[in-house]
C-alpha cells in the first residue's frame, strides 16, 4: 500500500455493534489463490472481516481460511415499499448482502504441482471450490516467489502464466491417477466413452454432459486406446477452465505504476476477466465502517465520515483512498470482483422467495431469503432448492412483481420475487 497501512487502527475491545448472519448450507464456495505476498489474505480479510493473518512475506498463511463473503444485489423491498427482515446476510440502504463462502489457501510458486512450497497439498484444498479469484500484484513489487521488489521491476504477466500451467498440470496429474487401469478396463469392456470418462473424473465435479461437450470440442478419439499424454493435457486444460472459472483480481492499483500495468495486462490478456482492486483500500473502509466512523457501503464509490472521532493520520488514510482509488477507479473493486465471480463466472441470479402474497415466510418475516441459483433455473427446481416438500408438494408459482401465475417449467429470471403455493 503506498500509505502507511496502520495508519486507522481502532480498538477492539469497543463493545461495537456487527452484523450477524447465518451461513446456507448449500452456499457455494470461491477460492483465493495466488502467489505470496499477492495480498491474498488481505483481499480475504477485506471481504469477510474475518481474522486472517497478513505479512509481507512468503507463505504467511499455511492452512486455508475460510469465512463468509457476500455478493451485492438491490434488494426487491423497495420496489413494494416494504423493509425486508434478512435471515441470511443483511440488508444495507436497498442493497442485498447474500452469504457466499470464501476460502484463501496459501501462496502458490512456481512448480506447486510438483510438490514445491507445499503446492499439492495447498492445490488440493480448492478442488471443491466453484470458481476461483486470482489474486495478482499488479504493481510488480513481488517477484514469482512473493519476495518484495521495488515496484514496477517485476512482470505480473508472469504470475497470470504461470499459475494457470500450475492449475491445468494439477489437473493432469489428477487425471493420469489410474489411468491405465482404468483405459485398459474401458477398452476390454467396451464402455461407452462419455459414461466411462465421467465416471472417472467424478472427483473433479464433472458430469456426462459435461464430459460430452469436451469430447465433442476437442474431436477426442472414441477409443481410449488411442488416447496419449498431448490428448489428456487438453483434456486438463478444458477440464480446468470448465470446472474451475477464474476472475483475475488486479490487486495494488493504489501503487504508483500499477494503472500503466494493468492497461498493458488487459491487451495481453483479451479473453481473460480482469478486475482492479485495492484489496488494503476496502479493507480499511470496511474497518472504520463496522466501528461506526464511516457510512460505507461495500462496493459504493464514496463513503462519508460520520463524526469527529477521526485523528489527522487516518483522515489523510481516508483522503488518499478517496482521491486516489474510488475517484480514479470508481470503487476499490473487491465488491465488484465477488459480484463478478457468482453472476458472471458461475453464472448464476438472485431470487427472493416468499410463502405468502404479503412478502412474509410463514413468521411473517418479510422477503427473508434471498438464493444464488444457476440460470435458467425452473419454478420446480427452485421450490427444491427451497425444501424437498416444497418442491414435493409445488403446484404453482407466483411472480408477484408482475402477479403473473407462473408454471413449473418456466424459469425465474434475475431479482425475480416468487411465491410458491403449495398443496400442503
Amino acid at each position: 500500500m503506498y500509505f502507511n497501512k496502520s495508519a486507522i487502527h481502532y480498538n477492539s475491545k469497543n463493545n461495537l455493534n456487527r452484523i450477524q448472519f447465518l451461513i446456507c448450507d448449500e452456499t457455494m464456495l470461491i477460492g483465493i489463490i495466488g502467489k505470496p505476498s499477492s495480498g491474498k489474505s488481505t483481499f480475504f480479510k477485506a471481504a469477510t472481516l474475518a481474522e486472517a493473518e497478513i505479512a509481507n512475506y512468503p507463505f504467511t498463511t499455511i492452512k486455508p481460511n475460510h469465512a463468509v463473503g457476500f455478493v451485492k444485489v438491490d434488494c426487491a423491498d423497495k420496489e413494494f415499499n416494504v423493509k425486508c427482515n434478512p435471515r441470511f446476510g443483511y440488508c444495507l440502504k436497498g442493497k442485498r448482502f447474500v452469504p457466499v463462502d470464501l476460502i484463501d489457501v496459501a501462496g502458490l510458486v512456481p512448480g506447486a504441482h510438483k510438490g514445491h512450497g507445499m503446492g499439492l497439498e495447498f492445490l488440493n484444498d480448492l478442488n471443491q471450490a466453484d470458481a476461483l479469484i486470482h489474486i495478482v500484484d499488479i504493481s510488480g513489487s513481488t517477484n514469482e516467489k512473493g519476495e518484495q521488489v521495488p515496484a514496477g521491476s517485476y512482470n505480473p504477466a508472469n504470475d497470470i502464466k504461470f499459475l494457470e500451467i500450475e492449475l491445468d498440470m494439477w489437473y493432469l496429474g489428477l487425471i493420469e491417477k489410474g489411468w491405465e487401469p482404468f483405459a485398459r478396463k474401458a477398452v476390454q469392456e467396451k464402455s461407452e466413452l462419455t459414461k466411462a470418462l465421467s465416471s472417472h473424473l467424478t472427483g473433479l465435479g464433472v458430469n456426462e454432459e459435461m464430459v460430452k461437450g469436451l469430447v465433442k470440442k476437442l474431436e477426442l478419439p472414441e477409443n481410449l486406446s488411442e488416447w496419449n499424454e498431448n490428448i489428456l493435457k487438453k483434456l486438463a486444460i478444458e477440464l480446468r477452465k470448465t470446472t474451475k472459472p477464474m476472475l483475475i483480481a488486479c490487486n495494488k492499483m493504489d501503487v504508483p505504476g500499477a494503472a500503466e500495468n494493468f492497461a498493458r495486462i488487459e491487451k495481453e490478456f483479451p479473453d481473460r476477466m480482469l478486475v482492479a482492486c485495492s484489496s488494503e483500500s476496502e479493507l480499511a473502509l470496511r474497518e472504520a465502517a463496522k466501528h461506526d466512523l464511516i457510512d460505507y457501503i461495500p462496493g459504493e464509490n464514496d463513503f462519508k465520515i460520520k463524526n469527529g472521532q477521526l485523528n489527522e493520520t487516518q483522515k489523510k488514510a481516508l483522503d488518499f483512498i478517496k482521491n486516489n482509488v474510488l475517484k480514479k477507479f470508481g470503487a476499490t473493486g473487491v465488491q465488484e470482483i465477488i459480484d463478478k465471480s457468482v453472476f458472471e463466472l458461475l453464472k448464476h441470479i438472485a431470487v427472493f422467495p416468499v410463502a405468502t402474497n404479503r412478502l412474509s415466510d410463514k413468521d411473517g418475516r418479510i422477503l427473508p431469503d434471498c438464493f444464488l441459483i444457476p440460470e435458467k433455473t425452473t419454478a420446480l427446481d427452485f421450490a427444491f432448492k427451497i425444501h424437498t416438500d416444497i418442491g414435493n408438494n409445488f403446484i404453482k408459482a407466483v411472480d408477484l412483481k408482475t402477479k403473473q401465475v407462473i408454471g413449473k417449467e418456466h424459469s425465474v429470471k434475475n431479482r425475480d420475487v416468487i411465491e410458491i403455493v403449495t398443496s400442503k
